[in-house]
């Protein structure tokens, strides 16, 4: 695969209802996304981008799933070379196994936690035929529709800026002081910056949040609203002259937008 070992290859949305947020994230961030296929084993949807590519998925949760503490959310797919090495090391390291590998045509993954007991999933790709080096482009720091920023809100800071170093190459050679928040530590990675580590506060939940890329976040806000979600903050300005708002989907799952403010 094209992509570096680490790299944010995939996201994908665990909801209650994926009806009602296929039309919501149709509405907010202009995705098309896959109906329903009746012959599958699981409900999962294809999140498809204006230009022809896929951005994700969405996973309709299970009564099973949610029986055995599943919650709406979005969750991020990291590559690795070999997912039962991957797995292996990260219970090394204190971190555990939500869901053993899984092998499908698309490769092998696995869902697992960090130390601090925050979820994502390994996966090693199978590139399609003929395209041994293709690369995932779900992750582009400017591409409206794509995911544009990775945010970590993480109990333990230090202890996350640790793992995901070893584990998946990040480094961290920049920060920005946020007064009694602590610092906001930018995450590099093979030259691109793909987001942000910071101790978590008491009003976020210990997740991965994904900022995708909007035309106008004033516009999203409102489609937000419109649309059965519920704004957290924003908009908000930020570095670099982007605005941001933090949102929830209409099941509960939190992820932002990022662009320009637009009218």
């Amino acid at each position: 695969m094209g992509n570096p070992v680490g790299s944010f290859i995939w996201y994908e949305l665990m909801t209650t209802d994926a009806d009602a947020a296929s039309s919501f994230y149709g509405a907010v961030i202009g995705w098309s996304v896959s109906p329903k296929d009746p012959a599958a084993p699981l409900d999962y949807r294809f999140i498809g981008r204006a230009d022809g590519g896929m951005n994700g998925g969405i996973l309709q949760l299970s009564d099973d799933m949610a029986a055995h503490g599943a919650r709406p959310a979005w969750v991020p797919y990291l590559y690795v070379t070999d997912v039962d090495q991957a797995v292996t090391a990260i219970l090394d390291d204190g971190g555990k196994v939500l869901m053993p590998k899984n092998t499908i045509p698309q490769g092998s993954f696995a869902m697992v936690t960090d130390p601090q007991g925050v979820p994502f999933y390994v996966m090693t790709p199978a590139p399609p035929p003929g395209k041994p080096e293709a690369k995932s482009d779900v992750f582009s720091v400017t591409e409206p529709q794509h995911v544009r920023w990775n945010e970590l809100a993480s109990p333990d800071l230090e202890g996350a800026k640790a793992f995901y170093a070893f584990h998946f190459g990040f480094e961290f050679n920049n920060s920005m002081p946020m007064g009694p928040m602590g610092d906001y530590c930018f995450i590099d990675h093979h030259g691109q910056t793909l987001g942000a580590i910071m101790q978590q506060q008491p009003e976020q939940p210990p997740l991965w949040l994904p900022y995708i890329g909007v035309a106008s976040t004033s516009a999203a806000r409102l489609a937000i609203e419109e649309n059965g979600g519920t704004v957290l903050r924003g908009p908000m300005e930020v570095p670099g002259g982007d605005w941001i708002v933090i949102a929830t989907d209409p099941a509960g799952a939190v992820f932002g937008v990022v662009g320009p403010k637009g009218d």
